[in-house]
């Protein structure tokens, strides 16, 4: 079993010291389960690393768009994390969840005019400028209220991250960021630089996702460092904050090999220290955000198995309960997961079988070439390493209800969303008919 899971004597997985089996009986399935525990120690290794340099500042802010909820959020705050938001949504659920403010940045690419005026009524902390359009509409809002607000400008730093590969100028080519390859990132700065309201704090980067080597981090800050001599020069600009953004890889499955949070945070602020050395800089503040790394080993889906169809000399499925409308990522983008037999986690694995959803798309499959014991219909399945972009996806096709998340750690569990009803499907819809509806 992964660290965050083990087996009880019954022989049934257990997290966080709960029984999978009972969490299934008093909760029902689909059911995604998180390991608070293990949430803790990712956020505390984050802290730690960055400890290690005490004339450092830094900030460690969790990407709720990996998974949002007031309880999580909730429990973000009570890890010492500031908070990323990327809509009107995910800066609601942390102000109904008490985060404060001041440690929320608000990105995206196109923020409204609503969402932003939103931002500035609750006091954000920083908002992550994405293009001359938002500069334009904040510089607005703003100046209506006679009040500044700060921002910092998120760039594109000519480095692309695949996982293993690293491509100079390849990020180009994105909706994100004002590129420092054509110009634009040194018209933004000079832009707010000249705002009485824009508070230019510094800069944003996102290199990518599941990176398991430290290369593109420290090339992107190489070439931001290139251009902030430049604009030093030309522009007196002094750059406070560097946000190097998230990416950090997990391991979903046997080829996934990612690092020691700490090698990753090592590497970003000794090439941060050098460079910051070698053109006779300030260290700037140093920002991380991380998501996936956080959530995404804490969670579990939890199903119950139920049809079967075996097509000889093919393949075998077996469906379960739930599918592409509890996690989208298999059917997006191919994405890999690993699973069990959660009440058979001693059982010898027998056989290769399919894992279906049961929505009506035959691109509805969780798992290829599964490796589980001999399995039977109400036999449980867990899908390891769903607590990023599960629930943040979850979708109601086939009208299906989206299903409980449950937090478990030192053997209790708690509920902290509901499992959606019918009712809860139609609660929005409005009536066609003329007749009334009961």
């Amino acid at each position: 079993m992964r660290g965050i899971q083990h087996v009880n004597e019954k022989g049934h997985l257990t997290i966080g010291g709960v029984d999978t089996v009972d969490l299934v009986k008093q909760y029902g399935s689909p059911l995604y389960v998180y390991d608070v525990q293990h949430i803790r120690n990712q956020a505390k290794a984050f802290q730690s690393a960055f400890s290690k340099y005490p004339s450092l500042t830094w900030h460690v802010a969790y990407a709720s768009k990996a998974f949002s909820s007031i309880a999580m959020v909730q429990l973000a705050n009570e890890l010492g994390l500031s908070l990323d938001v990327v809509s009107g949504g995910e800066l609601f659920t942390a102000i109904k969840a008490g985060f404060p403010a001041k440690n929320i940045q608000f990105h995206g690419n196109n923020k409204t005019i609503d969402e932003l005026d939103y931002a500035l009524n609750v006091n954000i902390g920083t908002i992550i400028i994405d293009n001359f359009y938002e500069i334009e509409c904040l510089e607005y809002l703003c100046k209506e209220r006679q009040k500044p607000v700060n921002i910092l400008l998120r760039i594109t730093p000519g480095v692309e991250a695949h996982t293993h590969d690293y491509i100079m100028t390849g990020q180009e080519d994105s909706k994100f960021g004002f590129s420092l390859v054509n110009g634009a990132a040194e018209e933004a700065v000079k832009q707010v630089m000249n705002s009485a309201y824009l508070q230019l704090r510094g800069l944003h980067c996102h290199i990518g996702s599941q990176i398991f080597d430290t290369e593109g981090f420290k090339l992107a800050i190489k070439n931001i460092y290139n251009y902030l001599s430049e604009w030093k020069k030309e522009l007196d600009f002094s750059c406070e904050v560097l946000n190097v953004g998230g990416g950090f890889g997990i391991k979903y499955n046997n080829d996934d090999q990612p690092l020691p949070i700490s090698t990753y945070i090592d590497a970003i602020v000794t090439t941060v220290m050098a460079e910051s050395d070698a053109h006779q800089m300030p260290i700037p503040e140093i920002w991380v955000e991380p998501g996936r790394v956080i959530v995404g080993e804490a969670g579990t889906t939890l199903y119950k198995l139920g049809s079967y169809k075996t097509i000889p000399g093919i393949r075998k499925y077996v469906s379960v309960d739930g599918g592409m409308a509890d996690n989208l990522r298999p059917a997006l983008y191919q994405a890999k997961y690993e699973a069990v037999l959660a009440n058979k986690a001693n059982a010898k694995d027998t056989e290769v079988v399919t894992i279906a959803g049961k929505c009506c798309e035959s691109g509805d499959i969780l798992i290829h070439d599964a490796k589980i014991p001999k399995s039977e219909s109400g036999d449980i399945l867990a899908v390891l390493c769903t607590g990023a972009y599960g629930y943040s996806m979850a979708n109601h096709y086939n009208r299906l209800p989206k299903p409980a998340v449950v937090f478990v750690e030192n053997g209790e569990s708690k509920l902290v969303i509901q499992r959606e009803t019918y009712e809860d499907l139609v609660r929005f819809d409005c009536s066609y008919s003329q007749e009334p509806t009961h």
